[in-house]
């Protein structure tokens, strides 16, 4: 996935303003550039998941759509652990084409982006497929 500088930032600003929680959202673009971060609202504000709300996720992936862009990818946070999936993050992982993007502040001085293709009904050891992300 390649995504400017300030959509990365923006990502990571959504992530420290909801801390304790978890933050989540939208990667809106084309293939795999990104061009649109929408923040989402984590409707079960917690350290260790998040929950879109469903109607929320629907309506924004209908604009998505309709503006004719892709769902790139779906985004959270990580607040105290490594960008990686948490075996939450793989079971919760209902789409197959969107990457799962992880913003962690494990080390708060340095925020980690990571993107992931997640398949929850994969054999075990085939459910996590890290690819790169370029930010530019």
């Amino acid at each position: 996935m390649r995504i400017a500088r300030s959509l990365a930032d923006d990502m990571i600003a959504h992530a420290r303003e909801d801390m304790p929680n978890e933050c989540c959202g939208l990667i809106a673009g084309h293939g795999d550039q990104a061009e649109r971060v929408i923040r989402m609202t984590n409707s079960q504000p917690s350290p260790f998941l998040y929950v879109m709300d469903p109607r929320e996720q629907l309506r924004l992936m209908e604009e998505i759509e309709d503006a004719g862009d892709d769902l790139v990818a779906i985004y959270h946070s990580h607040t105290r652990s490594a960008a990686y999936p948490s075996r939450t993050d793989v079971d919760m992982a209902f789409y197959s084409e969107p990457l799962y993007v992880i913003v962690s502040l494990a080390d708060r001085d340095a925020p980690d982006i990571r993107a992931f293709r997640l398949s929850r009904t994969a054999p075990e050891g085939e459910r996590i497929h890290e690819e790169p992300v370029e930010i530019i």
